[in-house]
């Protein structure tokens, strides 16, 4: 396949590409600042551009078979990158008619809010994390309002932890055994797999660890394991 990946440079965008490459992909690699891609690959293009300009996201998605979406800013930053970014790159695929999207999301926006511990519910998300619930929802509102086959992903709070394969996918009610987080490198993981797994079509599935020692996973909590490396 070919894809394309916005925020390329990030903490999750950098284990995707870097995934994405290993599963025999073909990766454009778009970004305002090329110097920070220090991976390299034959398969690799370095595309330099800016997600708030048209053209040049339009530039970048044709032609191609994916485009995965994992735009970031700093926590306490008021822009509005991702829903602006992201209303450019649906733009774009509906103009040149590519139709897979994946897109990088958080858990506790919308209904999954009701998925949080109370202390996140209460004090952390309402305050510290407001502005990025507000853009990712913004995010997530346009994507859902599109002609877009796409996937939204929500994880809990990242983590520095390596790529496991395991952990708890699509679980829609709240669940005293899960941690709320999960590393940046199992979140690409999760985002790899959206390439060949129909299961998540225009859904927004949560992703989690479940805690050590925690009861095993039930169905209604599914947990992906196999091939990671």
């Amino acid at each position: 396949m070919k894809l394309t990946v916005f925020g390329s440079t990030g903490g999750v965008g950098q284990h995707v590409v870097a995934q994405v490459l290993e599963a025999g992909h073909a990766v454009t690699a778009f970004t305002r600042k090329p110097a920070m891609m220090t991976q390299s690959h034959p398969d690799l293009t370095v595309m330099r551009g800016d997600v708030l300009d048209p053209v040049a996201v339009q530039r970048a998605v044709a032609g191609q078979d994916v485009v995965i979406c994992t735009l970031g800013m700093p926590l306490l930053n008021n822009d509005r990158l991702r829903t602006c970014g992201t209303a450019n790159i649906v733009a774009a695929m509906e103009a040149v008619d590519v139709k897979r999207l994946v897109c990088l999301s958080s858990l506790g926006v919308s209904e999954s809010r009701a998925l949080l511990p109370l202390l996140y519910k209460i004090l952390i998300f309402p305050t510290v994390m407001k502005r990025l619930l507000v853009d990712h929802a913004g995010q997530e509102a346009l994507i859902a309002q599109s002609s877009l086959d796409w996937t939204v992903v929500r994880p809990g709070n990242f983590t520095r932890g390596e790529r496991t394969g395991n952990y708890a996918h699509g679980f829609t009610t709240p669940d005293a055994d899960l941690s709320f987080k999960i590393s940046r490198s199992d979140v690409a993981d999760f985002i790899l797999r959206q390439l060949s797994d129909d299961t998540y079509r225009n859904r927004a599935p949560a992703l989690s660890y479940r805690k050590a020692g925690s009861r095993p996973v039930t169905r209604e909590t599914p947990v992906c394991a196999g091939d990671a490396r």
